[in-house]
């Protein structure tokens, strides 16, 4: 399997292509678009789910070596890629991602899919773990000093921090970026109490430079939304002078391929399980399962949607977002335009624009390069893309999508306890919110109208993550219940640790918007020099 860049065609007329590789250390292509696998095609449903093996490492394990050729990476090599990848004294439930069902009646059936029971509590360290393992083969197999740039709203950084100190390579390097502010307490914490000999943070927010501890990983702030320093992490990696620099940089938030394509595996995981809890015989395309999921960024229903378009019989992809809604508009009205992020309690997901919506045009136009380079431009210039009738409809035929503000999030919190006294965290409650709009029957556990597939809820965090949000949900005294009964020993040990003092980028007066970034870049880049 190659990867290409979603819009452009070399000299000769032919695609740019990339070897898995190329893709996993790139993040973008040259000028600035994301890398998908070059084709997807149906390989029919037996291929798909032909074995235990295969469910487990979709991706990349024989018989099917779908999109890692052994060229790159050897057998054996790749099987200790993925031993090391779900290693089970890491999870907090022996079967990885546990499908419960939510009541006991209906027809279609409602599911809830937990992907949190990993070391960092969500479900981007099933994502994480194998991509951060990927990186270090290749950077111990080159001896290529490589650095991890990393923006988060929240999961994705302390998930590529674990699975780096995990990983122990000296060659392996890593800077988060968070929001300051709009990150929860304990995801901070996640970033900030980190003690290990792979791991440092630095003390002090005030004359950095001076006082920065060396080590392998650095966490920073910045006053600002939870996208703005994409761009700067993105100049530098399109920018990167590796004989100038001495080393490689790799952006590995979800625009960096090897993100959905890892996460294709935990879908496969998810169908098997309903399937097998309904009685429905695995691959039959006649009886398809639905799947609502929490969305920002994209990545988590774009490797739905490559895995479905594999052969996995999948009905309606179903996208529940925030009132930073985008995903949502595009769905509902072809309306792929930018707006201002606006604060919630289900912070995560506060994105302006998903990177992985380029994936998702690249498929839906048959992997047409030319009309994602025209749409893709024109979002670049203005802002705004609109689809037009024809191509909204094609998007429809797929994908489903609601809106839902904080209080119907909270509602939805509620319900779900009074039913199933099960408590959901803020982001699986905004798709359970969702999905009651979208007319499936999640709160009485059933599907009443027959005619509806059965439906899977994708809960993407614990609620050990969120405790503000809960507490104003469902009050101090409903917290202390289920942190008394639920809540995870390894958390509480990261909400007793100390905290380190991040680095700060501030947001200084005056400047305009290229200026900030550029100093942040500077800043980023000081750092790294520094540390690394």
């Amino acid at each position: 399997m190659k990867f290409v860049s979603t819009r452009r065609h070399d000299g000769s007329g032919e695609r740019e292509v990339y070897t898995f590789e190329e893709a996993l250390l790139s993040g973008y292509a040259p000028d600035g678009d994301v890398l998908p696998p070059a084709r997807i095609r149906d390989l029919g449903a037996s291929t798909v789910l032909g074995s235990v093996m295969l469910v487990l490492v979709l991706t990349i394990i024989k018989p099917k070596r779908i999109f890692i050729s052994a060229d790159e990476v050897g057998d054996d090599d790749l099987r200790d890629i993925v031993a090391n990848s779900y290693p089970v004294e890491e999870f907090d439930d022996n079967s990885f991602v546990p499908v419960k069902r939510l009541g006991s009646s209906g027809a279609g059936g409602a599911y809830i899919a937990e992907l949190f029971h990993g070391p960092t509590y969500c479900f981007k360290d099933l994502g994480m773990m194998p991509v951060i393992n990927f990186l270090s083969f290749f950077a111990s197999r080159a001896n290529r000093p490589t650095t991890l740039l990393v923006s988060t709203t929240g999961d994705t950084g302390p998930a590529a921090v674990h699975a780096v100190n995990r990983a122990s390579n000296p060659l392996l390097t890593i800077l988060v970026h968070y929001p300051d502010g709009q990150i929860s307490d304990f995801q901070r914490r996640q970033l900030t109490t980190i003690e290990s000999r792979f791991v440092k943070v630095g003390k002090s927010p005030c004359s950095f430079l001076r006082q920065l501890l060396t080590g392998h990983f650095t966490s920073a702030s910045f006053e600002g939304g939870g996208d703005d320093m994409d761009l700067p992490i993105k100049e530098t990696l399109l920018e990167n002078d590796e004989a100038k620099s001495g080393r490689k940089f790799t952006g590995i938030n979800s625009y960096n391929i090897g993100r959905p394509l890892a996460q294709m595996v935990h879908f496969v995981w998810i169908y098997f399980r309903v399937a097998e809890q309904l009685g429905i015989r695995p691959g039959d395309a006649s009886r398809p399962i639905d799947m609502v999921i929490p969305t920002g960024a994209m990545g988590n229903i774009t490797a739905l949607y490559l895995t479905k378009r594999l052969g996995l019989p999948v009905g309606f992809m179903c996208a529940g977002t925030n009132i930073n809604d985008i995903t949502h508009r595009v769905i509902e009205r072809g309306e792929f335009h930018k707006k201002s992020i606006k604060r919630t309690l289900s912070e995560a997901i506060n994105i302006e624009v998903p990177y992985n919506f380029e994936r998702v045009a690249y498929y839906l136009t048959n992997e047409n390069p030319h009309i994602v380079r025209r749409w893709m431009q024109s979002m670049e210039l203005t802002q705004e893309l609109t689809l037009d009738a024809n191509w909204l409809e094609r998007l429809q035929a797929e994908f489903k999508s609601a809106r839902v503000d904080d209080n119907e999030m909270m509602q939805a919190m509620r319900d779900v306890i009074s039913a199933h006294g099960y408590l959901l965290d803020p982001h699986t409650a905004v798709a359970v919110s969702a999905a009651e709009k979208l007319g499936y029957s999640i709160i009485d556990g059933s599907n009443a109208d027959d005619t509806k597939n059965p439906i899977v809820i994708i809960a993407t965090a614990s609620p050990c993550k969120f405790e503000g949000a809960v507490t104003a949900t469902i009050g101090i005294d409903g917290w202390d219940k289920w942190a008394t009964e639920s809540f995870p020993p390894r958390a509480r040990a990261t909400i007793n640790a100390p905290e380190s003092q991040p680095l700060h980028y501030p947001r200084s007066a005056g400047l305009s918007t290229s200026e900030r970034n550029s100093k942040w870049r500077e800043k980023m880049l000081n750092i790294i020099e520094q540390n690394f």
